[in-house]
């Protein structure tokens, strides 16, 4: 496995310039990941409106808007990680941006479930591309030291493609059609995937060879030291369930504002677009520098970081659902829209730190698998089976028994990250 990156490494990349063309790519991924999400959420917050349309239950929403997509978003993740290994990265990421803007906008043209199913579907298929290829260019062009910072840059385009879905979408849902929104919205990201191909491709691993950072990883029966690997294990549940949380924030609580609260979706889109442009833009891209701090002093700071944080996302989550008032969770929510995605570039960098330069494409791959298949493809539907099962339709309120999910899993993934922390620097001890 692995060499973990000691002090004196870390001490020596923090040094070392970064050129600008390293942040002229981070700024190009960023927002292609930008576009990711925007088309990825977009659906959410033009649920109402589909379902009236439609007639469907609010567990077929969560099929639509979670379980459809991470199908193969998850499936694919590995594969197109291992290949992220061996082929040129930026023709994967602009082949995926290409296929899933296309098919976002082809979701305005669906007249039954199924149709945004199938849509669904190959929106996940092109998304499951660009996570394990960008992270790898990023972690070639950014050394050790700046890895979760240059990796929480890039995870900001997440808050931001979910600001301008919910600015861009209720706006446009409630001016022309919620179909309007998926052609505007999705169908302009193919000419980005032009821009793609002029990005230069670095050699592999150089950064660890700028700080004379060895690996004993081959290629062979690589992803099985990962899967068996203790830190990693713990490492990816405890940010699985710290997904669950995150995306039900922008899955299901505009839905129970809309019912509960009878907000118009032009309000909740500036309600939620501002939290996640503001709160979650400076937490997830300003996460990453204090992660790097705590990291700087102990191998597994960054995870004490994080889990101080879902720890901290509990105490909101349990305040906007039983505070009930108005003001209290448009706060709540605020500040959940930050801390939610405070853990995206740490724990994409702890991962690029123990597998290797080898095995990067395909550490990420198995990452965003285990991050997905819970937090998208099981956590959100079984709130949307709740949702049902206690008679939403005629309650609303009622929303909120199926969204206490979300404070327990901030819980439990602060005990699992503690404990991957422990594991860690146990582990670092020994080498």
């Amino acid at each position: 496995m692995q060499t973990i990156p000691t002090s004196a490494e870390l001490s020596a990349s923090h040094r070392e310039r970064v050129p600008i063309y390293a942040w002229m790519v981070l700024g190009l991924l960023s927002l292609v990941y930008t576009l990711n999400f925007l088309d990825r959420t977009l659906i959410y917050i033009l649920f109402p409106p589909i379902k009236r349309e439609m007639v469907l239950t609010d567990f077929q929403l969560a099929l639509l808007g979670t379980t459809s997509f991470v199908i193969f978003y998850t499936l694919l993740g590995i594969p197109f990680g291992r290949l992220a290994d061996r082929v040129t990265r930026k023709y994967l990421i602009a082949g995926g941006l290409a296929v899933w803007s296309i098919f976002s906008g082809l979701t305005g043209f669906a007249g039954d479930f199924w149709t945004i199913f199938f849509c669904r579907v190959m929106v996940g298929v092109g998304e499951a591309t660009l996570g394990p290829a960008a992270m790898s260019l990023l972690s070639d062009y950014f050394p050790l030291s700046k890895r979760a910072t240059a990796q929480s840059l890039y995870s900001a385009g997440i808050p931001l493609g979910a600001a301008a879905a919910f600015f861009l979408g209720g706006a446009i849902a409630e001016t022309l059609s919620w179909r309007w929104a998926f052609y505007l919205l999705g169908f302009p990201g193919v000419a980005l995937a032009i821009l793609v191909l002029f990005i230069k491709e670095p050699e592999r691993g150089v950064q660890e060879l700028k700080t004379q950072e060895t690996s004993s990883d081959t290629d062979d029966g690589g992803w099985r030291r990962l899967v068996s690997n203790k830190t990693l294990y713990l490492h990816h549940i405890g940010y699985a369930f710290f997904a669950v949380a995150t995306n039900s924030l922008s899955i299901w609580v505009p839905t129970f504002l809309n019912r509960a609260y009878g907000m118009s979706l032009t309000s909740i889109g500036m309600m939620s677009g501002t939290s996640m442009l503001l709160a979650g833009g400076l937490a997830t891209a300003f996460g990453g520098v204090i992660a790097d701090r705590f990291r700087a002093r102990f191998p597994g700071g960054r995870m004490i970081f994080t889990a101080l944080a879902a720890l901290f996302c509990a105490v909101l989550w349990s305040t906007f659902l039983w505070s009930g008032t108005l003001s209290v969770m448009i706060v709540c929510y605020f500040f959940l829209a930050g801390m939610g995605l405070v853990w995206l570039g740490p724990g994409a960098a702890d991962v690029h730190d123990i597998v290797g330069p080898r095995l990067r494409g395909l550490g990420v791959g198995v990452y965003f698998f285990t991050v997905n298949i819970i937090g998208y493809g099981f956590g959100p539907p079984i709130i949307g089976r709740l949702n049902d099962m206690v008679g939403v339709a005629q309650n609303p309120s009622a929303m909120v028994y199926g969204l206490l999910i979300c404070p327990v899993a901030c819980l439990v993934a602060a005990l699992l990250l503690f404990a991957a922390s422990r594991s860690l620097q146990a582990a670092s001890a020994k080498q």
